[in-house]
């Protein structure tokens, strides 16, 4: 058997904290281990938390500092303090399946070259459960096109190339001396942190699994910072689409890179759009198109910026 330690990176939202930690008490499979992190500023969780009773969880809180923003150095802390022989991680407006920490370390036991195992995160809205199904999910095209979707996957298990933060957990021999990179732009939520995250993995030699029956349920609730997820943010779209650009232009080779350039410079997709897609849009959007556009080609560019000046 293996040990498994699960992290939560929290900030301003005791309740989804709380409906988290109970989903962990129910699991088949207890974890060895569960490590909160907490920003120091964070007087909401830090009072629920004195109240909360953890048992049976080995529950453990680490103290996250105001002057470092962003989930990629909560999650780093929580990476470096965890002792488990599997480090898996949610957040904390998700809830676990009861057989999610059992199904993972299945996966994990079955085969010594898997080293990172997700699945697929359930998302509510309110009380309406999103609808659809995907097949091919977690997937880089050749050209660089991101192909997400964990949260309509539907299918056995299979090898991917990304895994989704709110679901996923890394064998620790795999990860050793990796970080999740401090690069990536944004003062919350940080997108595609785990994009770079899984493709270093990858580039290892490791397997990732998908299997949409490891599975949470996910309550997507309110971000403070600028990323609003479904509010238009210049900055925010800005920074997601600089660390995706990023990203690949790290791991993909030469040849896909360059395609990957030219693809995403005059064509993108209806998020980060390039040329064709700005002028797809433009009728029905207007200016927001534009705004779209221009964002999108800064942060490609500004991505190009940080890759050149990191080698």
């Amino acid at each position: 058997m293996l040990t498994i330690s699960v992290i939560i990176p929290t900030y301003h939202r005791p309740k989804e904290l709380e409906r988290c930690l109970e989903a962990l008490k129910k699991q088949n499979r207890q974890a060895d281990e569960v490590l909160v992190t907490v920003r120091d500023s964070d007087t909401e969780t830090w009072t629920f938390l004195a109240s909360f009773d953890p048992q049976p969880l080995p529950l453990h809180i680490i103290k996250v500092s105001v002057s470092v923003p962003g989930v990629v150095a909560a999650m780093n802390m929580g990476m470096d303090a965890a002792s488990g022989d599997i480090i898996a991680f949610t957040d904390d407006d998700a809830t676990p399946h009861t057989d999610w920490l059992e199904r993972m370390e299945a996966h994990f036991l079955s085969d010594s070259n898997i080293g990172g195992v997700g699945g697929r995160d359930w998302v509510y809205h309110g009380t309406q459960l999103e609808k659809g199904e995907r097949e091919v999910v977690g997937q880089v095209q050749w050209f660089g096109r991101v192909i997400g979707e964990h949260h309509l996957g539907v299918g056995e298990a299979r090898e991917v190339d990304v895994l989704k933060g709110v679901n996923m957990s890394f064998r620790r021999s795999a990860i050793a001396q990796m970080h999740f990179d401090t690069r990536m732009r944004g003062t919350g939520a940080q997108v595609h942190f785990e994009l770079a995250f899984s493709l270093a993995l990858k580039r290892a030699g490791w397997k990732l699994i998908y299997d949409p029956k490891v599975a949470v349920n996910h309550y997507p609730a309110q971000r403070f910072d600028e990323d609003q997820r479904n509010r238009f943010n210049d900055i925010a779209l800005l920074n997601a689409v600089h660390n995706e650009t990023l990203v690949l232009l790290e791991n993909l080779p030469s040849t896909r890179r360059t395609a990957f350039v030219i693809w995403a410079t005059f064509v993108g997709t209806r998020d980060a759009p390039g040329l064709l897609q700005w002028l797809r849009f433009l009728p029905k959007e207007g200016t927001l198109a534009g705004q779209k556009l221009v964002a999108s080609l800064r942060g490609r560019w500004q991505a190009w910026e940080t890759w050149q000046q990191s080698k």
